[in-house]
Formats: structure tokens, C-alpha cells, sequence
């Protein structure tokens, strides 16, 4: 009965509209933004109207979260020397819920046409915690009307997933799987960083292709973004990239699978040579539907720089269609997140006073 009133309520919200988000053809800007970071590991950006300004008219909407991960200032570590980054201590990261109900009281002080413009993730949740699903309903149900998906969140990251105090996180955890089990019950985008290979390996097989694809396939129901094609700083593409990223594309189970190309570090592989241009300009006109731009920014205060990533891909927008560039930029995201929020409100309508 209950999922028959959530699959009814779907069908009104999608026949009448709750809202109105702008459409990537109802507007000029340059690209939608599918990895936005608000604040940095120690909890510190600019306020929402300030990164209103840094967008501008150039973006014209983004998703919005937090780092899920605070890292500790140890006076026994650093002294006065206060952190600003993992990098910058010895001492370790941990799990920093109240990042949600940050983001969500500066979304909430937007006026209706400024909340278009956005779409609010939930990250503050341990996933390797049985309790994290119970973590992102409550949040859901706390603050509804505003939240689209969760992530970016991490399970395997170059040096941070070492640094974080308790159990560490794991592709092969029952709590992973809880959480996008509890993702696509509810219809929520799920934005994953999980990187590709090990810090520096030293063979092609020390990857975590295999766990990543299993884990996937377990979650049909779930819209899965891997973030970053799971490259990153020390984490170079694995042998033959282009090849394996197909294989997934081409795969009927793996369809919920989509791939965002932000940060910079992914934009150098991608532009280093004309060879590697052409190979995923290639990529992504034969699979248009599946691939979005970020910048994955923390914290942006100037707008100069917050184009950095948009300005490195110009030889890669050069080389798409028109049709492929414009779903990278802007339809992609729209498509996914429109269909989201369909879902998500409706799910919030009918477990209005539950508690999880």
C-alpha cells in the first residue's frame, strides 16, 4: 500500500510539476556545474549568496555540498599551525554530519528563484556505517523540499582514506550497499568518488576495477555518478581507460552508470595530447547521454579561477558534437536531477512524520 501511494504521488508531482528548475534551453550559460564543494576539509567557504556571484551568468546551475570529512586540528600535531587541508596535518579526518544541515540552511535562506539554481547533496554520513541510510532519510525528512541526491562521498581516495579515524570504508561493506540500496528506493543521484587504482602501483592489476563494477551491478535502482571517471592526483589512468570505460558504457547492466570528468587533475589526462582528445572526444560522441562536466571547486571565491577546469577542457569541447557538448555541459545534468526531485518529494510526502 505504501508504495503505491509513493508511485501515485510520483505521478502528480510529475503531472502538475513541484518545480520549476530552469531547463538547460532557458538559458545562456556556459555549463551546468554536476561537483560542487561549498565548503573545504575544515568546514570553511564562501556564504551561498557569495558563490551566487561567483557563478553568475556563466553558470547556470550547480549541485551543492559540503566535505563530509573534517580534519582534526591537533595541537600535539601541528601546534598553532592550523590545518586547512588532509594534507596539511598527521592527525586524522572524521565524519562531519552537521554538513548537511549547513548546506540546507543556506539553500533555504535562497528566494525561489535562486533555489533553481541548485541542487543540494547529502554527504554527512559514514559509509561504512549500517546507520548511515537511517542518517540520509532523517536528513531528508528534517529539511524536505531540498535535497537531490548524496555525495560526493568516498569509499577508496589516494591518501585519505587512511587518514580517517575508525573502520575504514569498503566497496565490499553491507553499509555501502545499504546506502544505494536506500538511494534508489528513494530516487536520489548518487555522486561517488572511488579512485581507480592505488596510489602509485606498481602493476596495472592493483585496480579496483572488478569491486567497483560488482558493487554497480548489485544497484540497478540507483543513478550512480562515478566522480571524476575515478582518476585523481596520484591516481593516473589505468591501461587502456578509453577501453575499459566502453565496456561499462556498452554494458546493458550498467546503464544507471554515469561518469562526471570534473577537477583538473582529470582535465590534464584528458587534454595532455591530441591522441588522448580524439580517443574520449570518440567516447563520448558514441555515448552522449552519459557523461557530465564539473569542476569539483571547493569553496570558490572568484570567478576567474572557478572557470580554471571549463577553460582546460576547450580542446575537448572543440572536438564534440554539438549534440554530445550540449547534454556534457547542461542536458545531462538537467535530465538527471529533474527526474530526481520527482522522485525524492514524493517519497518525502508519504513518510511525512516517520522517524528513522
Amino acid at each position: 500500500m505504501k508504495k503505491l501511494v509513493f508511485l501515485v504521488l510520483v505521478f502528480v508531482f510529475a503531472s502538475y510539476g513541484i518545480s520549476e528548475s530552469q531547463s538547460s534551453s532557458d538559458d545562456n550559460s556556459l555549463f551546468y556545474d554536476s561537483h560542487l564543494h561549498l565548503t573545504n576539509y575544515v568546514q570553511k567557504g564562501p556564504t551561498i549568496q557569495e558563490f551566487l556571484s561567483v557563478m553568475g551568468d556563466k553558470v547556470g546551475r550547480s549541485t551543492l555540498f559540503g566535505i563530509p570529512l573534517q580534519q582534526q586540528w591537533s595541537y600535539m600535531n601541528s601546534g598553532e599551525d592550523a590545518p586547512k587541508y588532509y594534507l596539511d596535518s598527521d592527525a586524522p579526518l572524521y565524519y562531519y554530519s552537521f554538513t548537511d544541515a549547513y548546506i540546507a540552511d543556506q539553500y533555504n535562506d535562497l528566494t525561489d528563484d535562486q533555489k533553481k539554481r541548485f541542487e543540494p547533496m547529502i554527504t554527512g554520513f559514514n559509509p561504512a556505517d549500517m546507520y548511515a541510510s537511517d542518517h540520509i532519510k532523517r536528513v531528508l525528512l528534517t529539511f524536505p523540499g531540498v535535497f537531490s541526491g548524496i555525495g560526493e562521498f568516498t569509499i577508496h581516495k589516494e591518501f585519505v582514506s587512511s587518514k580517517v579515524a575508525g573502520e575504514i570504508a569498503s566497496l565490499r561493506n553491507p553499509a555501502l550497499d545499504t546506502v544505494l540500496e536506500t538511494a534508489g528506493e528513494i530516487g536520489l543521484v548518487v555522486i561517488l568518488h572511488n579512485d581507480i587504482n592505488k596510489p602509485y602501483p606498481k602493476t596495472y592489476t592493483q585496480n579496483y576495477l572488478k569491486e567497483v563494477w560488482e558493487l554497480f551491478r548489485r544497484h540497478p535502482e540507483a543513478t550512480i555518478i562515478w566522480a571524476h571517471c575515478g582518476l585523481g592526483r596520484v591516481v593516473a589512468p589505468v591501461k587502456d581507460q578509453v577501453m575499459f570505460m566502453e565496456d561499462m558504457l556498452d554494458d546493458p547492466s550498467l546503464s544507471h552508470v554515469y561518469f562526471d570528468i570534473s577537477w583538473d587533475e582529470v582535465a590534464k589526462y584528458i587534454v595532455s595530447s591530441d591522441e588522448a582528445v580524439k580517443k574520449v572526444a570518440e567516447l563520448m560522441n558514441k555515448h552522449p547521454d552519459r557523461f557530465l562536466f564539473g569542476t569539483d571547486e571547493v569553496g570558490p571565491t572568484d570567478q576567474e579561477k572557478y572557470m580554471k577546469v571549463y577553460n582546460m577542457y576547450e580542446p575537448l569541447l572543440k572536438a564534440l558534437n554539438n549534440d554530445t557538448k550540449e547534454k556534457l555541459l547542461k542536458g545531462n545534468f538537467a535530465k538527471l536531477f529533474d527526474a530526481a526531485k520527482l522522485k525524492i518529494r514524493a517519497w518525502e510526502e508519504s513518510n511525512k512524520g516517520n522517524m528513522f
